[in-house]
């Protein structure tokens, strides 16, 4: 065989290789069986398969500098494809890099590579020197996400996350159609809204348009995470039944996701919801409570109003006042809900995000100010559940017993939006 036509039978494994190894990093990220051990089982048959592919290219050929920096970079790539980190693949990146510093995907792999070991910091350094010689959207996103997992724990969290927002939508800028770029912003959001608080509205509402945005991708579609966040904030907008409908696909699509829990919670919540707001419209005690709230004194820039007369959404310039029947404990840590009658005994559900849960007490009055409003009518499984709903998101917006709280009963919680390394 001339020498040529044996470059040219190189170049076409190598293709063919390449191929193989988009094939095994596709099986990563969209085979989600019900045992995880099945998952690893054909990720290591088909990474042998292609090594095996990979090593058949000529020795002549894979010394070539070019060539032998591709076959480095391919084959730390198929070793760096199982969740646990592997020494022979950062080798074999860190060779790829050395050979052609301008590979890329090279630096994203080996970044990946040594984020797995744990070594935030020099990762970091990966993603940061590859983007010194060219904007590049996979490794924006990778950088945004090593952001946010080095700001945990740290003085400065929330700043960190802001920068990790930030190197996200650089990578949407580079191409507003990429479903991932639009995932991870939608992640960082995400997390933004916990460490500052977990009260902060419109983060839930930039991290929701996010996650559509990302949908519109169908490569997104295969992705179980992306349901199971976009669930998540769902739930926190209290949009009760896209949450069901958003934790139930994402069961579907991988069954090692907590997501069957997350419906079993939601629904609990609303069936004691439900339960608790029916004994309360039937007790005796809501005359005397209610009477007891017409008393109350209000600021004159506010208009008293009842739950009746209020707006589906924000009800600006607008006051109300409740009486705390109950504080319902349910299974996540934020929001805080009560159960609470207004002047009309009206019963209605209040949640309250970012302070707590000792700031507010069964038998308190609370005057609620422009109270975002919402009437839940929702079915799930042949059940219907209707109430009315109060949200409150600031500090600002509550009084007790007629008083401001003050700012220490504020309170930050440690959710993060599920996301892989």
């Amino acid at each position: 065989m001339s020498s040529e036509r044996q470059f040219d039978d190189g170049e076409e494994t190598m293709a063919k290789a390449t191929g193989a190894v988009d094939d095994l990093y596709d099986i990563r990220d969209t085979y989600f069986p019900s045992d995880p051990d099945d998952k690893i089982s054909k990720l290591q048959s088909e990474s042998d398969l292609a090594l095996k592919l990979l090593d058949s290219i000529p020795l002549e050929q894979r010394r070539l500098p070019m060539q032998r920096a591709t076959y480095e970079f391919l084959r730390g790539k198929i070793l760096d494809v199982f969740p646990d980190y592997r020494k022979e693949a950062e080798d074999h990146l860190s060779k790829a890099v050395k050979l052609n510093p301008s590979l890329a995907d090279a630096w994203l792999c080996l970044g990946n590579c040594i984020w797995k070991k744990g070594d935030l910091s020099s990762a970091k350094n990966c993603f940061t020197l590859a983007l010194s010689k060219g904007p590049n959207k996979k490794i924006l996103c990778q950088l945004s996400m090593l952001e946010r997992r080095m700001a945990q724990g740290t003085e400065n969290e929330a700043e960190i996350v802001e920068e990790s927002i930030q190197h996200a939508r650089e990578a949407i800028t580079l191409d507003v159609k990429d479903g991932n770029s639009w995932y991870n912003l939608g992640n960082a959001c995400l997390t933004s809204f916990f460490v500052t608080g977990a009260w902060d509205h419109n983060k839930l509402l930039q991290s929701l348009k996010a996650y559509q945005n990302a949908e519109k991708d169908e490569r997104m579609k295969s992705n179980p995470d992306l349901y199971f966040n976009c669930a998540t904030v769902n739930k926190y907008l209290e949009n009760y039944e896209r949450a069901l409908t958003g934790f139930e696909a994402a069961a579907l699509k991988d069954p090692g996701l907590n997501a069957n829990e997350e419906v079993q919670k939601i629904v609990n919540l609303l069936d004691k919801l439900e339960s608790l707001l029916r004994g309360q419209a039937r007790a005796k005690r809501l005359v005397s409570l209610a009477s007891s709230l017409a008393a109350i004194n209000l600021n004159s820039s506010y208009r008293r109003a009842t739950v009746d007369l209020l707006s589906e959404g924000l009800n600006k310039a607008v006051a109300i006042m409740g009486k705390v029947l109950f504080f319902i404990k349910h299974d996540n840590v934020a929001p805080l809900y009560y159960i609470l009658c207004d002047s009309n005994q009206i019963c209605y559900i209040l949640s309250v995000y970012g302070i707590r849960n000792a700031a507010i007490k069964e038998g308190d009055q609370l005057t609620l100010l422009e109270p975002f409003y919402r009437c839940v009518d929702i079915s799930w499984k042949g059940k219907c559940y209707q109430f009315k709903s109060i949200r409150v998101d600031f500090l600002e917006q509550l009084l007790v017993n007629g008083k401001a709280l003050s700012p220490h009963q504020a309170v930050r919680t440690s959710i993060f939006a599920q996301h892989k390394p």
